[in-house]
């Protein structure tokens, strides 16, 4: 019944602005860790670009929303910038530079050595010393840098109120990123919406070949819920995660906050893709209000 009281109220749908209006709910949090709920950093590298405006191919949305019986979401760009303010450039570096100072610096090339992406530093050093005390400190000091990234991270717009709404209307969401659990589990504990996903938050393992493109950590969502690949959407915003969906058939939705990640979506294959997340709860609640109502 509370559940039903929920959906009543959410599906008459958020405010324009994105911040917590209707959707988000009276009861909802006050903002939490890095900004209001639909605003984005300004000025930063996510921002669509003013000049030429994001591809949008949302052919077919309103199918994939309807379909969904749990939306597995990417953490970082879909839910939020992590590195908005503890960039991932500085932490990548530091990384490579304790490797230095392990003695161990040519384990690296000199393009890896040159990488922004933490990731990249860890899987590399990995490939070399799999299941090394030394990828494990490794591993360990990437899962302190992304936390104290946690606190500053800058909320995705659109997103607080779509995980808000799709959860209202009886969704199973889950989260299936390459990032520490442990550092999505402190993002949404701050922005209050941890009980919308758990327990069901997959991160990185101790075994880090079974990152994504490899579908581990969609299928250990889906095997928990109870889910078909076929009753499964998938939100992420790079080619890995289309990966990973594809190999464990799940539908996929793409998420561009601007031009140029459209442009790398679209040439790895990707059919649907969006530019706001506010396209998807317009959908959401379109779709699920019409189910509702041919229920009752």
């Amino acid at each position: 019944m509370e559940r039903d009281r929920d959906r009543d109220r959410l599906v008459k749908g958020p405010s324009r602005s994105g911040r917590d209006g209707p959707v988000a709910g009276r009861d909802g949090p006050a903002p939490g860790p890095g900004g209001p709920v639909g605003e984005s950093p300004p000025g930063g590298p996510d921002q669509p670009d003013k000049g030429e405006p994001a591809v949008e191919r949302t052919h077919g949305l309103d199918d994939l929303v309807a379909a969904a019986r749990l939306v597995l979401f990417d953490f970082d760009g879909p839910i939020c910038r992590l590195f908005a303010h503890h960039k991932a450039e500085r932490v990548a570096t530091e990384l490579v530079e304790w490797v230095a100072e392990c003695g161990l610096r040519d384990l690296l090339s000199p393009r890896e050595r040159e990488s922004l992406d933490p990731h990249k530093v860890l899987q590399a050093v990995d490939r070399r010393r799999p299941g090394s005390d030394l990828v494990t400190e490794l591993e360990e000091r990437l899962t302190k840098e992304e936390l104290r990234a946690a606190a500053s991270a800058w909320p995705t717009a659109f997103a607080d109120p779509l995980i808000r709404t799709w959860h209202a209307v009886g969704v199973r969401l889950a989260i299936t990123t390459n990032n520490s659990p442990q550092v999505a589990r402190a993002y949404l504990v701050g922005r209050g919406l941890a009980g919308c996903f758990e327990p069901h938050i997959y991160g990185r393992t101790d075994d880090l070949a079974l990152l994504k493109p490899d579908p581990h950590c969609l299928r250990r969502a889906l095997n928990a819920t109870g889910t078909a690949p076929a009753a499964g959407l998938m939100i992420g915003d790079n080619s890995s995660d289309f990966a990973a969906a594809r190999r464990a058939g799940v539908a996929f939705l793409g998420y561009a906050s601007n031009e140029h990640k459209a442009k790398l979506l679209r040439d790895a294959g990707v059919d649907h893709i969006v530019t706001s997340l506010d396209q998807v709860l317009e959908v959401v609640i379109r779709t699920r209000g019409r189910l509702s109502s041919a229920d009752s």
